[in-house]
């Protein structure tokens, strides 16, 4: 049992166990921290520049609700598809430049000699 348990704790240090929790840790936080950027300063900029136009209520039916056949509208929501992509493109640069501005990308580069 105690070889077990060495083992275990041998495994945990060689693999980077504990950072890799402390990563996804931090990870998560950042993620809630970008998510609010966007939702709080990034997305308001976008409602003004589309004069506040909802991107995700346009669509494009392309067969209309028949209630005499009880049949549904049939519509691409292409606005949501360009909200996602507006907000993909915020996130990426709201990352890029937080990882920028506190030089991270250079954390992980070994010193050279």
């Amino acid at each position: 049992m105690k070889q077990h348990a060495s083992g275990f704790l041998d495994f945990v240090r060689e693999q980077g166990v504990v950072g890799l929790a402390v990563g996804l840790a931090i990870g998560t936080a950042a993620g809630a921290t970008v998510k609010e950027i966007v939702d709080q300063l990034i997305a308001p900029l976008v409602a003004l520049l589309t004069r506040g136009i909802d991107l995700k209520d346009l669509s494009f039916v392309i067969v209309e609700a028949n209630k005499v056949n009880d049949q549904p509208e049939v519509a691409i929501g292409y606005g949501a598809i360009i909200a996602s992509f507006i907000t993909l493109l915020a996130t990426a640069f709201v990352v890029y430049q937080i990882v920028h501005i506190l030089k991270l990308d250079k954390m992980d580069k070994k010193k050279e000699k």
